[in-house]
């Protein structure tokens, strides 16, 4: 008679259901952001049917799988320890075991350190199976009411002011819907640079996504940088769509006549900047278009 405690079974409702067992594989297995009904059924069977479950939080995952009576023991693979317990994951994959990895929320290895265990089992021939659901990336962008036919995710901007608006210009060209990751703590001061480098543009703030407080807030970055600076700190996980930048139909003289215009007012360089971020070209290029004219007006 088999154990109790060893039986591949969740649970739906009040019907138990037997897991199929599992072909030895990594499984990337998507659960919830928050709402606990947002898992599929293949993720229960395959957490149900692993010999082993790795999260990031065994507490966060052990609410998950109580919540529908899947008896597994989930061991910790996240960040910190990610170089003992990587070895030991693709140890048991190479001796004919199955894996599943979950993060704490949503699709692993987005903003989380799985890639580099996918890597490592790819590079030793180990299948790789992902068990799609739910993305907070996606939950946003479909409820922000921006374009969604391209869309580029950015994750977390750095901590610090400087280096935060360096990457918010590196990325500010893009043509596609910018996603972000951001503390409730930073959120406005994140967006107050994010007005003042990406400009007058339309956003949506997603927080507690699937959850009992959900929000969805949209209006310009400075309406928002306004309305976050004004309220008490938010609490949850915060997602914040920013609309692509707008498409711009200036000549190649009238981008030199801006060059020339801004380089009577400040040194090349930071004419180059200013050039780039009011017309979404390349400062470099710019740069070197400005002392091409210079030197053209002094022969």
């Amino acid at each position: 008679m088999q154990n109790n405690e060893n039986k591949r079974v969740y649970v739906i409702g009040q019907t138990e259901i037997a897991a199929r067992p599992l072909t030895p594989a990594l499984y990337l297995v998507a659960t919830p952001i928050g709402n606990l009904g947002d898992i599929t059924l293949r993720a229960l069977e395959t957490l149900a049917g692993a010999d082993h479950v790795a999260c990031e939080d065994t507490r966060v995952t052990r609410v998950l799988l109580d919540r529908y009576g899947i008896r597994q023991r989930p061991t910790a693979y996240h960040e910190h320890n990610a170089g003992e317990a990587g070895p030991r994951l693709i140890e048991a994959l190479e001796n004919g075991r199955s894996v599943a990895l979950v993060s704490d929320a949503g699709t692993p290895l987005v903003s989380d350190p799985g890639f580099r265990l996918v890597g490592q089992a790819q590079e030793r021939g180990i299948r790789v199976v992902p068990i799609p659901g739910a993305s907070a990336v996606l939950a946003a962008l479909t409820a922000s009411g921006l374009p969604s036919d391209a869309f580029f995710f950015a994750g977390f901007l750095p901590v610090k002011d400087g280096q935060k608006r360096t990457r918010l210009e590196e990325v500010r060209a893009v043509p596609g819907t910018l996603i972000f990751f951001e503390s409730p703590r930073r959120l406005a001061d994140t967006l107050v640079a994010m007005a003042e480098v990406l400009g007058a543009r339309q956003a949506a703030i997603g927080r507690e996504l699937t959850k009992a407080f959900e929000e969805i807030r949209t209006g310009t970055l400075a309406e928002l940088a306004a309305h976050y600076a004004a309220a008490d700190t938010p609490k949850g996980e915060i997602v914040i769509c920013v609309a692509p930048p707008e498409e711009r139909t200036e000549t190649a003289d009238d981008v030199d006549k801006l060059l020339l215009s801004l380089a009577s007012e400040m040194p090349a360089s930071k004419a180059a900047a200013e050039a780039a971020r009011m017309t979404g070209q390349q400062k470099p290029a710019l740069y070197r278009r400005l002392l091409e004219l210079r030197e053209g007006s002094s022969d």
